[in-house]
This record gives structure tokens, C-alpha cells and sequence, in this order.
């Protein structure tokens, strides 16, 4: 996704636009990166929800979310996957709540770390179903896929950009997804409220530049990225990945205001 809209933003902004992939450290090397970077509007972020909730989950960071970043852009919604091997005896959220009861702790979650969105997404799972699993954290989500598929772990929380490929190759199933409704990417995947747990919840991909970037300088990013989001192309990317488009699309003041109510 990354790479698709840089095209656009170089085409819009009639300048170079280059991704680095600074990955590691659950993307704290990157934003570390982006803080300490000139808040020319030259160096940007794009990240997820986690980035939110990283002072909660990391005992010691070189930024604060808040301080050292200006929010740019929000530019899609990600809910999340509950999902499973394909042979496991697991085959709906019914039947995950029923051998969870039977056997309180016996089945095993997996997520991309405690305190991140799929971590709390399991536990109010089980405060509303009544039943208790194990959560088992791993450093990231591609680090639970062997396990997953190997029946080491029942279950894994995902994100659902990253856990499409996977069910549509056949290589998982997916229980439930935890948006308010179905993704056409998925659509035969019903939303964890169909599944009998009332409950939905969607996590973002948003664009983050250092602390003190101009208004100015920040609105003009933003306004690239909204018509470059707005797309034919941009969008069909978007819905087939089981992201969804942002609509209407917040100014950066706006997904500011948003962005420092979640942290």
C-alpha cells in the first residue's frame, strides 16, 4: 500500500517520494526515526493502531506519540481476524466458545504482542462470552504464523490485511472478523456480533511526521493523500486487502483531535 500511493503522492506533489522500510522493534526503529527526523515535511510515517498504545506496552521509548509527531492523515480502517488452521476442530466462534468453557485456559490466542489491539480484542471476547483463553504474545504477527499453522496455537487475532492472503490460499480459516460488518474481500466471514459475541472494534493506518511540521505543510500533505485515497485504484486496494476506505476523509487537525484521544 505503502509503495501504490507514494506513485500518487510523487505525481500530486511534483517531487520525489521514496519508501524505506524501517521495520523492527514492533516499528518503534522507524517512528524513533521519524521523530528525531526535521519537521520539514520531509520524512513521514506510515503506521497502525498499535503506535497509539506503544507507552503503555514498551517500558522504555525514545518518543512520545503525542509529543514528538504531528498526525497527517488517516487513511484506512483495519479491523481484525479471528482465525484458525484449516483442519482444526474449531470451525466457528460458537465452537470456540464452547471448548473454551469446557476447558477454561485450554485454548490458546496468539497476538502481535500484550497490550496491542488483538490482545485486548481477545479479552473482551472472553468478558462477554464468559469463557478464558490463554494469550500467548508473540514480536510481531508473521512470528505466530508457524505456530498457528503447525496447531502449536488454537487461534490467532490479526489484522485482516495480512491474514487475507492466507485464508483465501487456504491455508487458514477465519472465524469471525471484529468489524461492524462483513468485508467484501471476505465476504463469506460473518462479523463477531453475527458469531454471537456483540462486539466490534476496527484499528488504522494512518501517516505521522515529526513534532512541529507547519499547519500548512501538514494540510497540504493531507489534502495528496485524501485524493490519492479517493482512487479508483486506491480504493479496489484498499477492499480487496479487507481494509476500508475512510469516509469522509478528517483533516489532519481532525485525525490529530482523533489520534491524541486514543493514547
Amino acid at each position: 500500500m505503502a509503495r501504490r500511493l507514494a506513485e500518487h503522492l510523487r505525481a500530486d506533489l511534483k517531487q520525489t517520494v521514496l519508501v524505506d522500510n524501517r521495520a523492527g522493534a514492533s516499528g518503534n526503529i522507524g517512528a524513533d526515526n521519524v521523530a528525531h527526523s526535521a519537521a520539514d515535511g520531509c520524512t513521514l510515517m506510515l503506521t497502525a493502531a498499535p503506535f497509539a498504545i506503544a507507552p503503555a506496552v514498551f517500558k522504555s521509548l525514545s518518543f512520545h506519540p503525542v509529543k514528538d509527531f504531528s498526525a497527517v492523515a488517516k487513511i484506512a480502517s483495519v479491523p481484525l481476524l479471528i482465525v484458525t488452521r484449516t483442519d482444526s476442530p474449531l470451525r466457528s466462534i460458537k465452537d470456540l466458545v464452547q471448548a473454551a468453557k469446557q476447558k477454561p485456559d485450554a485454548i490458546s490466542y496468539g497476538t502481535f504482542g500484550n497490550g496491542a489491539p488483538p490482545h485486548l480484542v481477545g479479552a473482551r471476547m472472553q468478558e462477554l462470552g464468559g469463557f478464558r483463553m490463554t494469550h500467548v504474545p508473540y514480536k510481531g504477527g508473521q512470528a505466530a504464523l508457524p505456530d498457528i499453522l503447525s496447531g502449536q496455537l488454537d487461534i490467532a487475532i490479526m489484522d485482516v490485511v495480512s491474514m487475507t492472503p492466507l485464508i483465501r490460499s487456504g491455508r487458514l480459516r477465519a472465524l469471525a472478523i471484529t468489524g461492524p460488518q462483513r468485508t467484501s474481500a471476505l465476504p463469506d466471514v460473518p462479523t463477531l456480533s453475527q458469531a454471537g459475541i456483540a462486539f466490534d472494534t476496527v484499528g488504522w493506518y494512518g501517516i505521522f511526521g515529526p513534532a512541529k511540521m507547519g499547519g500548512s505543510s501538514a494540510d497540504r500533505i493531507n489534502a495528496a493523500v485524501n485524493r490519492a485515497m479517493a482512487l479508483p485504484d486506491m480504493r479496489k486496494a484498499l477492499l480487496d486487502s479487507g481494509a476500508l476506505p475512510i469516509e469522509p476523509a478528517p483533516t489532519a487537525a481532525q485525525w490529530q483531535t482523533e489520534f491524541n484521544e486514543q493514547v
